[in-house]
């Protein structure tokens, strides 16, 4: 599982934006992703580049997965797992009171 991210969600938008800001200045994206990163402080460019990617996947501009499906799936996962331990439960309870049904009763 993912750690959580270090970086204020503001930063990070606030980096998203510089990058399409000052893209033109540059001769490619990396240069600009390098150079911003650079002058905010955030330690990796490739840090920086997913938070670009995944912005464009968010607004429709590349194909993907968007953070809100996969937050739905992220929620789905864990449903799942709840669901699956509630399963066992409810089959070792019927398997306990089949058993307890099974055994000769003896009445005084």
């Amino acid at each position: 599982m993912a750690r959580p991210s270090s970086y204020p969600l503001e930063l990070r938008k606030r980096a998203v934006c510089m990058v399409a800001e000052v893209c033109g200045d540059y001769p490619n994206e990396s240069a600009a992703i390098k150079a911003v990163a650079g002058k905010l402080g955030i330690g990796s460019t490739e840090t920086l580049r997913k938070w670009v990617r995944q912005d464009q996947i968010d607004s429709g501009a590349r194909p993907g997965v968007t953070s809100e499906e996969s937050a739905q799936v992220k929620a789905m996962k864990k449903e799942i797992a709840e669901l699956k331990r509630a399963n066992e439960i409810l089959k070792a309870a019927a398997s306990f009171f089949a058993a307890e049904l099974d055994r000769p009763h003896l009445r005084s």
